[in-house]
């Protein structure tokens, strides 16, 4: 130690000074292989100090050390970060609903931007960017290579502002995709009603999340009655975002039992959480859909639903975020998000890499329901039909062929809602007919559905 700083220059030996000072003592002394420690302490200063002194050009000592925190952080895994004190400013208003950008959240993988998923009514989403889509360019320069935070700055600018982004979307060449920078106000719950059914779409799962699921369940039963026959709860496309929250909207379907569980390497980031009694549907039928896009706090909900048979799961596999970040604060107003734990399904189950699997899968698709309106292979259709109306139907119906579609016929379209509407329906006949108002478990819904009616379709995480 002594024999290097004799060898180097003043700033070096400032700089190892500092590098010290931000070790914990005690670690250091801990280490039984502390030589080695200080050993590539020394190549680290090294390098720092022949950066400074030889680059191409004039580098910053700011720059340097946050860039070096940064690779640290993110040759661990794709979600530890260094978050400068701007980014860590972006994140806690991300997380109260409202930040500036484009409306996408992205991960890094095999050094790769990649994106989770889009948010609805966003720049983003209104330019088709989706879930799985490789950004490798911007504004004509390659990314490749770069920090997420550096790709992250690239792509954030001023609001109004237009981006254009270099995508690779499975197998298909590369192509570009010009976007229109814009305050991003996320509205995390949106409702509607579809046949005396609720749908509850969760598009993050932000401070106002949980109220605001309260809400739109308390206004659909109210606007419903006693005709209430069931919810669906939709978190495709959902990144996740606070693990309290996919927590407490878990629990609110829920009764008893662990709702996750989290083991990390202390004792303060191991944990379980159970549900507490109260069930906002009164046990009515729930139907949870799931994408690609469904990551982390989603898979959370769908994962504890599932495993306790309160709910049936219908899409497709989720994206596979097992783990939990902790954002820790540090000196100077930055941040670290550092993944602390790994969580687990009641079940025991990690979904690291493997995501939530569906119980019906049924594929993302659109319903053409005005050809579905003028299907006339009927017997009412036939030329000289029995008891056949005189009154012509088919003049009718091809009068409304040219309508636009309503809100409600324009979810329909989505197929994976579609069967979502008929498989609450279905157990809602069920329930009447076979059990006689009688409770039935997902399980039961799922053997007797699956069993009549849907076989067929058993073929086999930072926001910008």
């Amino acid at each position: 130690m002594i024999k290097m700083l004799k060898m180097n220059n003043k700033k070096t030996i400032l700089f190892i000074f500092f590098i010290y000072a931000i070790i914990p003592l005690k670690a250091i002394n801990a280490d039984t292989n502390r030589q080695e420690t200080y050993k590539q302490l020394n190549l680290f200063g090294d390098v720092f100090q022949r950066v400074q002194e030889q680059y191409v050009e004039e580098v910053t000592d700011k720059k340097l050390i946050e860039s070096a925190i940064s690779g640290m952080l993110q040759s661990l895994d794709p979600h530890s970060s260094y978050l400068s004190a701007d980014s860590y400013k972006d994140m806690q208003v991300k997380t109260k609903g409202k930040f500036g950008g484009l409306g996408i959240e992205i991960t890094m993988e095999d050094g790769v931007v990649k994106v989770v998923s889009p948010i609805d009514d966003t720049p983003a989403a209104k330019a088709g960017m989706m879930s799985g889509d490789l950004i490798i360019g911007v504004d004509g320069e390659s990314i490749r290579g770069l920090t997420i935070n550096e790709s992250v700055s690239k792509l954030r600018g001023p609001v109004g502002s237009k981006v254009v982004i270099t995508v690779v979307r499975g197998k298909k060449d590369p192509y570009e995709i010009e976007i229109k920078r814009d305050i991003i106000n996320i509205k995390s719950v949106k409702h509607n009603i579809i046949k005396n059914i609720g749908y509850v779409r969760l598009t993050t799962f932000s401070d106002t999340t949980t109220s605001g699921l309260e809400k739109a369940l308390t206004e659909i039963k109210k606007n419903i009655g006693n005709k209430f026959q069931g919810l669906i709860l939709d978190l495709r496309n959902n990144p996740g975002g606070l693990l309290n929250q996919s927590i407490s909207v878990a629990d609110a379907f829920l009764n008893q039992g662990e709702i996750v569980s989290t083991q990390g390497r202390n004792d303060d980031d191991t944990s379980r959480v159970f549900a507490k009694k109260g069930d906002l549907i009164n046990g009515q039928p729930l139907v949870v859909l799931i994408n690609s896009g469904s990551a982390s706090a989603s898979e959370i909900v769908a994962g504890a639903l599932k495993d306790h048979s309160r709910a049936i799961i219908i899409g497709t596999r989720s994206f596979g975020k097992g783990s939990v970040q902790s954002i820790i604060p540090l000196a100077g107003n930055g941040a670290m998000r550092l993944t602390t734990a790994r969580y687990f399904t009641p079940s025991g189950i990690s979904i690291q890499a493997k995501g939530i699997e569906p119980d019906i899968i049924v594929e993302a698709g659109v319903t053409d329901l005005k050809k579905a309106k003028n299907d006339n292979r009927r017997e009412e259709n036939l030329r000289g039909a029995l008891d056949k109306n005189k009154k012509s139907k088919k003049t009718e119906i091809d009068s409304d062929s040219d309508k636009p579609l309503t809100p409600l016929e324009k979810l329909l379209q989505d197929n994976q809602i579609s069967r979502a509407v008929d498989m609450i329906r279905g157990i809602s006949l069920f329930n009447k007919n076979e059990l006689s108002q009688k409770t039935v478990s997902a399980k039961n819904w799922i053997k007797f559905l699956v069993k009549f009616h849907f076989q067929k379709d058993h073929t086999d995480p930072v926001w910008v």
